[in-house]
């Protein structure tokens, strides 16, 4: 025999086979709204936003900040030493040049992910409520198909008592 367990919040009892089968169409059904997601975002958005999306996460990442470092400490090292050509000598004004190309293209680059980003999540967002409220009614739904059974299982009930009652009597 199957073990049988209860679902979490119900006084339903159901086996082992079926509350894994519950789990796998759950999986799936939430990998099938994140394909289709994906699939409308990559649809949706042209070729350079995409690439500003890429460019925004290294941009935004750890692996960016350490590359960068080093390539400071490197730079600055290089014009530093005495045995080296210095392109930049000390105030590395050719670097701060760089680093404000960089910041004046990094930060649009980056609002312009965080945007989108934005309009995704306020779209999953709705797809979260839509899911939701179909849930609530189907909650709903099934509550009053209880009470209605409920109601007539007191019917059932009263009737068999008064059918007692007269066989008895």
């Amino acid at each position: 025999m199957q073990d049988a367990s209860k679902i979490q919040g119900f006084d339903i009892e159901i086996n082992q086979s079926d509350a894994r089968r519950i789990d796998r169409l759950v999986d799936h059904y939430e990998k099938s709204i994140l394909a289709h997601l994906d699939e409308e975002y990559v649809r949706k958005t042209s070729w350079a936003d995409r690439l500003a999306d890429r460019i925004a996460s290294f941009g935004g990442s750890w692996r960016f900040i350490v590359y960068f470092a080093v390539f400071l400490a490197l730079w600055i090292a290089w014009n530093c030493l005495p045995f080296t050509y210095h392109f930049d000598s000390p105030p590395f004004i050719l670097l701060n040049l760089c680093l404000s190309f960089i910041a004046a293209f990094q930060a649009p680059v980056i609002m312009m992910s965080q945007n989108r980003q934005a309009t995704r999540d306020k779209h999953e967002s709705i797809i979260d409520f839509a899911i939701n409220y179909k849930s609530e009614q189907e909650i709903d739904d099934m509550q009053s198909h209880l009470h209605r059974i409920e109601g007539e299982l007191l019917e059932i009930k009263e009737s068999a008592a008064c059918l007692e009652r007269a066989s008895k009597g």
